[in-house]
């Protein structure tokens, strides 16, 4: 068991985080691919048109009272799902809504000590987070084509970037670090007006995973060392449910904040197929809800949402390269005196709610 102290935290009021009472404005999708974008490939030496095919799955942090995005593209239409180099970019924008893309991708497989991790599969799947001291820590999905493994980059000013590699690299001698792993939410607070980083009892905190999600702290959000169970595997603190939204799949979406009601932790969920399903969704819909650990004790869930928050209802959300039906959240910031969730659609859009 983990007890915890929490000191200087500002908190959010529980009231703010029901999420039925966000919206989807008129403006979706804001972000969709562009084959205007290229680049010259590092590893190729050849010109790529970067984010030709799609652009999803958005990482989001306030800088200079502007919102930017880390968003995962990828290069080829004609690539089956899963067989294509993603790389990830950067937009920004003053309202939240309408963005501004820069003109080549800041994080991508190149030529360093690292591409055995990320090609050719790329980078994918940003949450970003910020110290009190802006340095901006990022954790993303390396992609070989054989395993999916958590990693971590730094960045000054979002724009270059500084592999740290695999998460869980050094943990236990190495025993995780060919293990699949992804989907890195690390837990923040509110301080000063700003989400930062939250420091509990000289660590930092993570909450992590696909099938299932597990807890890891480090000294330096370098090197990560997962939880682990009696058995001594991963150990599982919340796990599919049968004929729920969550039957096939839980997975962390952004970052986790610590509120008056917990550490609140917005999670994708993907319904499974079959008699297990949750008949009120389309089977394989993936789909977002919530789940709130206890704040003196981050393995301990108090409560978790038996209905969705958020769904596919338009018509990109359930058309695309993923037409099951997609809302998959990885960027949330407080912005403007709102609350902006940023989520990928059908794995080819990027789509907002905001709180009303």
């Amino acid at each position: 068991m983990i007890f915890l102290i929490f000191i200087g935290c500002q908190s959010i009021p529980s009231e703010e985080w029901n999420f039925r009472s966000f919206y989807k404005p008129k403006e979706n999708p804001i972000i969709q691919a562009d084959s205007s974008f290229s680049f010259v490939d590092p590893v190729k030496k050849e010109v790529v048109k970067w984010q030709k095919a799609d652009v999803f799955n958005p990482a989001a942090i306030v800088r200079d009272n502007k919102v930017y995005l880390l968003i995962r593209c990828e290069d080829n239409p004609i690539a089956n799902l899963g067989g294509r180099t993603s790389r990830i970019g950067l937009a920004y924008s003053d309202d939240g809504i309408h963005f501004t893309k820069y003109p080549t991708p800041v994080l991508y497989p190149d030529s360093s000590e690292y591409m055995i991790y990320d090609f050719p599969g790329g980078c994918e799947d940003p949450r970003i987070v910020q110290t009190s001291d802006s340095l901006y820590v990022l954790t993303y999905t390396s992609w070989n084509y054989k395993i999916a493994r958590l990693s971590v980059a730094f960045s000054k000013d979002l724009i270059v970037w500084e592999k740290k590699g695999p998460a869980f690299a050094k943990a236990y001698n190495g025993k995780f670090l060919d293990t699949w792993s992804k989907s890195g939410s690390i837990v923040t607070k509110m301080e000063n007006g700003r989400q930062v980083v939250a420091q509990i009892n000289g660590k930092y905190w993570m909450y992590w995973g696909e099938r299932f999600i597990n807890l890891a702290w480090s000294d330096n959000f370098i090197d990560w060392t997962p939880l682990l169970d009696e058995k001594g595997e991963l150990k599982k603190l919340i796990e599919p449910r049968t004929r729920k939204f969550d039957s096939d799949l839980v997975e962390c979406g952004p970052p986790a904040l610590i509120t008056n009601e917990g550490v609140v932790l917005f999670y994708n969920g993907k319904n499974t197929e079959g008699e297990n399903a949750d008949k009120s969704l389309p089977e394989s819909t993936y789909s977002v809800g919530k789940v709130v650990f206890n704040t003196n004790n981050l393995e301990k869930v108090i409560y978790r949402t038996d209905t969705c928050l958020l769904k596919p209802t338009l018509p990109h959300e359930v058309s695309g390269q993923y037409s099951a039906g997609t809302t998959f959240a990885e960027g949330l910031v407080y912005f403007k005196s709102k609350w902006f969730l940023y989520y990928g659609t059908a794995d080819s859009y990027v789509g907002v709610a905001i709180s009303k």
